[in-house]
């Protein structure tokens, strides 16, 4: 029975001798991601906003989410978008590096076990259909793959669907016009996730707009919680 996890070991090894792997930081030969990059990686410290997670002064929910009502319990994400995690990001979404998926899950997993966010499933957000025949992948499925393999938590993918083609958050400039592209634009397809508490995996969060709207439709299928996890956050 452990013939499958051997042979894949030579495979990985077999693609290293054949295609090295340079770290898409600085171009060293040898790892996705170096020790040196990952140290420079800008991490998200307290403290937060308790519901969107966003850096303050103090722990108490910032004027934004005090303003509107929140459909997500939380989001937090382990680092700043920029620098080294955002061209990993980029090449990881962008460039077919799927590679990076496990990398980048390990990351997430090293920020959970400090930081732990409570959940008992994991659900990618989705694609819609059109932007996935594009890429080919859904990139935070993969994260969500490679991420389960660590922590154990099942993935369910199948069950959030994303209705309409919105244009990409990072082409809208305000968090107003950021909420109104995905308003409406997620629903489930059946009650599976009811009583479940729920944990939404994304590779980067804007405004939180995204994550919020399938909070939304989650919660509407009977969902007990939602909380949002991404790799990286606008600041």
């Amino acid at each position: 029975m452990k013939v499958l996890p051997q042979l894949a070991k030579l495979n990985e090894r077999a693609l290293d001798l054949f295609f090295p792997r340079w770290c898409v930081g600085c171009g060293k030969e040898g790892v996705l991601i170096c020790y040196s990059c990952r140290q420079s990686l800008t991490q998200i410290i307290p403290p937060l906003c308790p519901i969107c997670g966003r850096p303050q002064s103090k722990s108490t929910i910032c004027p934004v989410c005090t303003e509107r009502q929140a459909n997500i319990d939380g989001i937090r994400s382990p680092f700043r978008f920029g620098g080294v995690i955002r061209q990993a990001i980029h090449e990881f979404k962008y460039r077919n590096l799927r590679v990076l998926a496990a990398p980048l899950a390990r990351l997430l997993d090293d920020y959970l076990n400090t930081n732990p966010i409570q959940g008992e499933v994991m659900v990618p957000v989705p694609l819609h259909p059109k932007r996935l025949r594009e890429r080919g992948y859904n990139q935070s499925n993969l994260l969500a793959r490679e991420l389960s393999k660590l922590n154990k938590l099942p993935v369910v993918d199948n069950c959030l669907i994303r209705l309409r083609h919105t244009h990409p958050q990072a082409r809208t400039s305000t968090a107003d016009e950021r909420r109104s592209n995905v308003a409406g634009s997620f629903s489930c397809r059946d009650n599976r996730l009811r009583d479940k508490r729920v944990l939404l995996i994304d590779d980067v969060s804007t405004s939180g707009a995204t994550l919020d709207a399938c909070a939304l439709a989650l919660k509407k299928a009977g969902a007990d919680s939602v909380w949002g996890l991404a790799l990286a956050r606008e600041i």
